[in-house]
């Protein structure tokens, strides 16, 4: 409430906008308003000396009785009218840092000016003529000038009383009674009245504008800003300040179709910083953050003269000179081993050097990149240059990309099936499905050569969804033809839950097919369980309640395992074959091998050993308890058909349970 009064009048606290708005408004009109009383007291001057003159020799009095009672009082409001003026004139011009100056003025020449029309109004008012004088005065000050509420209350207020006071103790000019008349008390009022109430509005109106322009500048401001910000950020990088990679790619395509350029000179760098992940997690974000940009500090001092951009993360890339490059990335590379701290980075490079034809920067740095990756993990390499190998490399990972969707729709992607064994009674109770790639140009092709490919550019769902619809497939045709078929375990990638609804997939493909639940197995690998945490809890929660059975898939290949075990409800345990890879020669794998299967017993989970490739691991899996067991000793993956082959022939048999249902 307190704060609504202080606003209605006037008397609440003002942006410096606002007030600078008020005084500019002031000095616009001041200049009008002066303007005219300096006209009119000119005209009046003239006009009082013209009728003095005609006045009769006897009838004229002392001239300074006319200075005193008219002249002094029109020079004084000419004089400040004047110098309200001049202010108003300077403040036109652009001479905005005598503010100060220009509100005393405009108060004295406001004082002025209703003391004039005080003094001349009760002279004629004495005279029997009318107070318009006055009322001009009142209505130049306080409508033509903008004042705070309270400030035109006191203006008119005071002026209105001292005036009416005043003319309320002469004689009316009959000379029958003393005072003001009725008719004159009811004009006064109604006109300050009328005045009053235009002040506050030309006020309010006047506040609302500059509010109204205040926002507008605020927000002409903050988009000049945002303009400018968009202007930096479209050729910089936020975090580091070096160059972005549209930048580098708008001047990279520029140097590469100059006819001047020599490409057999120059060379495209791409530049990882290996186990910088490990330096966030030691020593958090922000001073992994500082280290970046000392890192892309340190890449354009090395680099001077060339094109150095951030490409993403912690990589960067720099299109230089061939001669000489060598020596610099080594010099890049110790410098940045001085600021590791007690994490060891190590600096990989890729390298490519285009040939004449070549004006594509992207596909340069792709190339790059491609040689950067193909040398991670190798401590005793930090430099690589893109070759025919990694051209053949190269070729066959965009042949995987770009072919895809055709290999779905065109049959090329494979179901291949490897048996999953009782260790007790050695007969198949589930199967791997595993994915081939049968390709007309490049024959058939592994699960290394494009499964990590579809993961590094977020297709490989697309391979899991076709392996989903192609099992299924494979059981409806059993049922159709009375076949045995046993439950099929397939595996998930991370990716798969964070780019679609694998569950809702998997659940509308068993209902397509008839397929019951417990024919479909969802294998996920211990290292995808690392991110991601919730999203995959849930979908191993939804795959669950929906009936299917879920598997931990190469237990043990990572450093998480035993939380996952906690954090997790899984149905089989997969124990990865690495540790059957030591099973002669190292003694502690027995006895870590039996303790795995123990826990996985006390946790009400199937265990499953793969990579079985002796009788002597299969007898000594079953000796421990452990449930399941697969690999080359009983099967490789193998198409359907040939798999049907070897039952047909003895060499393999189905659980007793799978072959009474047909």
């Amino acid at each position: 409430m307190k704060e609504k009064l202080k606003k209605w009048l006037g008397i609440d606290k003002k942006s410096l906008y606002v007030q600078n708005y008020f005084y500019a408004v002031n000095m616009r009109a001041s200049i009008y308003m002066s303007a005219i009383v300096i006209v009119l007291e000119i005209w009046m001057i003239l006009h009082l000396t013209k009728t003095i003159l005609e006045l009769p020799p006897g009838i004229a009095k002392p001239f300074a009785y006319y200075f005193h009672k008219y002249y002094l009082n029109y020079l004084v409001l000419m004089g400040s009218a004047g110098c309200m003026l001049t202010c108003s004139l300077r403040f036109l011009k652009g001479r905005k840092d005598n503010s100060t100056i220009g509100t005393v003025v405009k108060w004295i020449f406001s004082f002025i000016c209703i003391y004039f029309g005080l003094t001349i109004s009760y002279n004629d008012y004495a005279k029997g003529e009318q107070i318009l004088t006055f009322l001009t005065m009142e209505l130049f000050v306080v409508c033509l000038l903008t004042w705070r509420p309270v400030i035109s209350f006191l203006i008119l207020s005071s002026s209105y009383l001292i005036f009416y006071f005043r003319i309320d103790a002469l004689p009316p000019p009959n000379g029958t009674e003393i005072g003001t008349t009725t008719a004159t008390q009811i004009n006064m009022f109604t006109m300050y009245l009328s005045t009053l109430m235009f002040s506050f509005a030309n006020y309010n109106r006047t506040l609302q504008q500059a509010m109204k322009d205040e926002n507008l500048e605020k927000l002409n401001t903050h988009l000049g800003n945002l303009n400018e910000h968009l202007s930096r950020i479209s050729v910089e990088d936020e975090l580091t300040g070096i160059h972005n990679m549209l930048y580098f790619r708008n001047e990279a395509e520029k140097l590469l179709g100059y006819v001047t350029t020599d490409k057999s000179n120059i060379i495209f760098l791409f530049f990882d910083i290996e186990n910088f992940k490990s330096y966030n997690e030691k020593y958090g974000f922000h001073e992994g953050n500082e280290l970046l940009i000392k890192i892309a500090h340190m890449m354009e001092n090395t680099f001077q003269g060339s094109l150095v951009s951030r490409y993403s993360d912690d990589h960067f890339v720099v299109l230089t000179s061939f001669e000489g490059c060598e020596d610099k990335i080594e010099t890049l590379s110790h410098e940045i081993k001085c600021c590791q701290g007690e994490v060891h980075l190590d600096l990989k490079c890729g390298a490519y050097r285009p040939d004449e034809s070549e004006t594509d920067p992207s596909l340069a740095c792709d190339r790059a990149r491609f040689a950067c990756n193909s040398i991670k993990k190798h401590y005793d390499c930090c430099y690589q240059i893109y070759d025919k190998l990694l051209e053949n490399r190269f070729q066959l990972k965009q042949y995987i990309v770009n072919h895809i969707d055709t290999a779905i729709e065109n049959g090329y992607i494979k179901v291949f099936y490897q048996p999953v064994v009782s260790t007790q009674s050695r007969e198949i109770c589930g199967l791997e499905a595993l994915a081939r790639w049968k390709d007309p140009n490049y024959g058939l092709l592994p699960p290394g050569a494009f499964i990590g490919i579809l993961e590094e550019y977020r297709l490989i769902h697309k391979l899991d969804q076709c392996m989903i619809e192609l099992v299924c497939k494979d059981y409806q045709y059993a049922q159709e033809h009375h076949l045995p078929f046993v439950p099929v375990s397939m595996n998930f990638s991370r990716l798969d839950f964070e780019v679609c609804d694998m569950s809702d997939f998997v659940s509308r493909m068993a209902e397509n097919y008839h397929v019951p639940h417990n024919f479909l197995d969802i294998e996920i690998t211990e290292s995808a369980l690392t991110e991601q945490q919730e999203l995959l809890q849930n979908a191993v929660k939804n795959f669950r309640n929906t009936g299917y059975k879920v598997w931990l898939d190469d237990f043990g290949s990572g450093y998480s395992s035993l939380n996952v075990l906690k954090d997790y409800q899984f149905d089989v345990l997969k124990i990865d074959m690495k540790f059957l890879s030591g099973f002669t020669d190292n003694e502690k794998t027995k006895p870590i091998l039996t303790n795995i299967v123990n826990l996985s017993r006390q946790l009400g989970m199937v265990s499953l050993t793969e990579g079985v490739e002796t009788e002597e691991q299969f007898v000594f899996l079953r000796s421990i308890g452990c449930h399941r067991a697969q690999g080359y000793l009983f099967s490789k993956p193998i198409p359907l058909e040939e798999l049907r082959n070897k039952i047909e022939a003895g060499e393999l048999q189905i659980a007793s349970e799978y072959l009474s249902a047909h």
